[in-house]
């Protein structure tokens, strides 16, 4: 068994690492002391890339500095880049949750990185007093600006992917409102018949108010461009040079290709979470919008003979163990779940945000964890939203037709022409007697069949059509 384990060392006592392991003795306890949700930092690849970013530009700096030297630096520089292009993911093996606010995620990556360095250099995986995780992997860092910083780079590019797949889902709603562009229905407002609309404008309202939220985004992600690395433990930026925070910003920049700015006074940027709140109510702001268009989905595709029925939801799969025949809406059914559990973390962001002390934040792993969960969540629910659901949506025109002339909504049409208490009573009365609005005007002798017919155009009830 022995020959099977290396022993490391650390403050707290000896640990046997496995021999074929890239991480080390504060991985190993970190792995011991949260077993929570069994999911390792490696479940979001974006956060392990922004480690090895960080890390790269660190070392960078370091040895531009004077504090690194070539060879060491050299084979630094090599394992981020080994890490940065997802070759040891394997190897990030700590809970997403854990106490410490990040410290075993960082120790995670400057224990792969060091032990990976090492082994490019011809040495044993172990061998710190050549190469170690903190005096040289980690020199000039702390948790308090690595973690923070790499959590930012890391959502930068989930937010890329986030806006294709919102933008994706828009346009698709938008299409289908070309699509359904001349299919005159009822317009309801507060469960009850309101005015006549098309089919396309309800379906391209759902896609402008997607639209709207890319936006928001870039808004939150111009927010998280601002970055503390340099600052160490508090932001006062103790044991590190005076210019270390430049070079390493510049360095993140050119490695990561996003337009990054030091905060101007990094006491206050190491313990606000200001951004990350931000953010989670964008996203919040998001699902609210989705979980309302996949109800309206649900409500109109409802039936097929009790419900509203004006459209057609495209089958995805047997709905009923006992009733034959039977088809649910389990796509948007399924979107409205991740708005839920969206809508949660935002909850849970918010009271890990209130509850950070002093000069630091320790909940930025509940706070990650639960940004990471809710944007991959997103994206894949706008894409299956997209292509399983709206594409496939087809319109049921003669009922949306019938819905339109049974209803007592015609009579707001007629207000301009007979008045507004003369189309209430016609209103009511059709109610009462079932008699179409348009058979009781004819009846009364309030308008002709022309003038009638020139009122109902398609054109004239779905635009402003009142002239002097």
């Amino acid at each position: 068994m022995e020959k099977n384990f290396r022993i490391e060392k650390d403050s707290l006592g000896e640990k046997h690492v496995p021999l074929n392991a890239y991480y080390g003795i504060q991985t190993l306890r970190a792995v011991e002391n949260f077993p929570i949700t069994r999911i390792p930092i490696s479940h979001f690849p974006t956060m392990v890339v922004a480690l090895g970013m960080i890390k790269k530009a660190a070392a960078r700096a370091n040895n531009k500095l004077g504090l690194l030297d070539d060879l060491r630096y050299k084979a630094i520089d090599k394992a981020c880049d080994e890490v940065i292009a997802g070759k040891l993911n394997n190897h990030f093996i700590v809970d997403v949750i854990q106490g410490g606010a990040g410290t075993s995620t960082n120790m995670n990556a400057n224990e792969v990185i060091a032990n990976r360095a090492l082994e490019i250099l011809g040495r044993a995986r172990g061998d710190y007093d050549f190469l170690h995780p903190i005096d040289h992997v980690n020199l000039s860092q702390s948790t308090n600006d690595v973690v923070p910083t790499a959590i930012k780079v890391a959502l930068h590019f989930k937010l890329r992917e986030l806006i294709n797949a919102i933008e994706y889902l828009a346009n698709t709603f938008k299409e289908k409102g070309i699509e359904f562009k001349d299919i005159i229905k009822m317009g309801r407002t507060e469960m009850q018949d309101a005015v006549p609309m098309t089919l396309g404008q309800e379906f391209n309202a759902y896609g402008v108010t997607m639209s709207e939220d890319i936006l928001r985004i870039q808004e939150s992600m111009g927010l998280i461009s601002e970055i503390n690395l340099g600052a160490t433990a508090i932001g006062t930026g103790i044991n590190t040079h005076p210019q270390y925070k430049d070079l390493a910003r510049e360095a993140l920049i050119e490695i990561s290709g996003l337009k990054l700015l030091t905060s101007p006074d990094l006491v206050e940027a190491t313990q606000d979470v200001g951004a990350f709140v931000h953010l989670s109510g964008v996203l919040k702001r998001v699902v609210v919008k989705i979980n309302k268009i996949c109800d309206d989905l649900r409500l109109l595709s409802s039936g097929p003979r009790a419900g509203f029925g004006e459209i057609n939801l495209p089958p995805m799969q047997p709905g009923s163990s006992i009733m034959p025949g039977k088809v649910n809406p389990v796509i948007p059914e399924c979107v409205n779940e991740i708005a839920f559990a969206i809508m949660g973390n935002d909850v849970s962001v918010t009271i890990a945000a209130a509850h950070g002390q002093l000069e630091l934040n320790a909940f930025l792993p509940l706070i990650s964890f639960n940004l990471f969960t809710s944007i991959s969540m997103l994206k894949r629910g706008c894409m299956i939203l997209a292509d399983k659901c709206v594409k496939g949506i087809t319109a049921n025109v003669d009922k949306c037709r019938e819905y339109v002339e049974k209803s007592t909504g015609i009579a707001t049409i007629l207000v301009p022409y007979i008045g507004y208490d003369a189309s209430a009573s016609i209103a009511k009365e059709s109610l009462k007697t079932g008699k179409k609005v348009i058979e009781l005007v004819l009846e009364k002798g309030l308008l002709t069949q022309e003038q009638i017919d020139d009122i109902l155009k398609p054109e004239k009830m779905i635009a402003p059509t009142l002239h002097k």
